[in-house]
């Protein structure tokens, strides 16, 4: 029985991969599980999954949490020294990091130094720290296993050949075709784009995904971070990776050899497939009501990214060349923006106007360190604060 760990259990991804838990309950024992705040749904799920750890990362939650679960034997644990706790349990095969943000890093890092596989929801972590992040996972021989649908489309495409495909020789591999549904967005212009709500930009066609992911979906910002993690779980540099807008969501991702074939993972738009893949790799379970008929698609169709409209995808791909604390900072700057704006503080160009403001205001680091990273963040979150309100 292999034994899972989940950092951000209440969230899209962790909800559902406690589905594919509760499915085959006699091969994966969930047991451990973080989140935020969300106090009824994790007592929910520690009275269905009994696991042997419970962190909140909120303190009033976690006090609030022991108070409902007084009736049962489970450890709750509170804060950033709870996650990191959680994250080096004895007792845990595999670690899902399915919170969003950058506060999955020193969870993560924690996990693998003490030797536990990543399943990888949380693109922040490489993005921020890839250049720590992989060095420190080969050192320990432990495996990253994407779950993002495209990073886990390229990895299924990379099977078979006699070389690993995380961090391993990529010197077979012409580019990283990484494809991209366009969004609600797909086609407005600049003018169009002012207009557009929160509700409107929530409106995914493809996708269901929480809030932030699916405004990164609308501003194109998502696709930049995935280009950078996906430099780092595949050993690529930035121009062998492609971007190509397709909106039936079919073809996850794919990979091009150095031979001209082309290989790719297609499926319906759904989280659980990559999420099953992560958790079982190498070997494929059943899976209920995941099938594509390839006889009534129809047509599926390519085109190239409006990088000028949807500024986002630029700006990533200036970050990831600059690299250092680069990285950090487009994703802290559209980090907080998308909060500014899913609060209706900022209109939706002012996202990108943020990002911008923040690459140019702060202070390049080449290597920078963990605390670095985090400082860069933090400076990041000061000044849009201060340019905002």
């Amino acid at each position: 029985m292999k034994k899972i760990g989940i950092l951000g259990s209440t969230g899209s991804i962790g909800t559902q991969t406690l589905e594919i838990a509760r499915e085959y309950n006699e091969e994966l024992k969930i047991t451990a599980l973080a989140a935020g705040h969300n106090v009824k749904l994790m007592e929910e799920q520690v009275r269905e999954f009994t696991p042997e750890v419970v962190c909140m990362y909120d303190e009033e939650a976690a006090k609030e949490l022991k108070v409902r679960l007084s009736d049962t034997s489970v450890r709750i644990l509170s804060g950033m020294d709870g996650l990191i706790e959680l994250a080096t349990l004895q007792d845990m095969d595999v670690l899902v990091t399915a919170v969003v943000g950058m506060i999955g890093i020193r969870p993560t890092i924690a996990a693998i130094e003490a030797g536990k596989d990543i399943a990888l929801a949380n693109k922040e972590t490489l993005v921020t720290a890839g250049h720590i992040i992989m060095p420190l996972a080969k050192e320990k021989g432990i495996s990253i296993l994407p779950v993002d649908s495209e990073h886990s489309a390229i990895f299924q495409s990379l099977q078979g050949r006699h070389t690993g495909a995380v961090g391993g020789d990529s010197s077979d591999i012409d580019k990283i075709l990484l494809t991209a549904s366009g969004g609600p967005f797909r086609g407005k212009s600049i003018s169009e784009l002012r207009a557009m709500t929160v509700s409107d930009a929530l409106r995914h066609p493809n996708w269901s995904m929480g809030p932030k992911i699916t405004i990164d979906s609308a501003t194109l910002c998502n696709k930049g971070l995935e280009i950078i993690e996906a430099k780092w779980l595949f050993n690529v540099d930035l121009d062998r990776i492609e971007v190509i807008v397709h909106p039936q969501s079919v073809i996850h991702s794919a990979v091009q050899y150095k031979d001209g074939a082309v290989i790719a993972q297609m499926g319906i738009p759904d989280m659980k497939l990559p999420i099953q893949y992560a958790l079982f790799y190498p070997d494929r379970h059943p899976m209920k009501d995941n099938r594509v008929d390839l006889t009534t698609l129809g047509s599926l169709t390519f085109e190239k990214p409006d990088e000028e409209t949807f500024r986002g995808l630029k700006m990533a791909k200036e970050a990831c060349r600059r690299g250092g604390n680069m990285p950090t900072v487009f994703n802290a700057a559209n980090e907080r923006a998308v909060a500014l704006f899913l609060k209706e503080k900022i209109r939706f160009l002012r996202i990108y106007e943020v990002i911008e403001e923040c690459m140019k205001a702060v202070e390049y680091i080449e290597n920078p360190s963990l605390d670095e990273i985090l400082d860069t963040e933090r400076e990041c979150y000061e000044r849009i604060d201060t340019w905002i309100h």
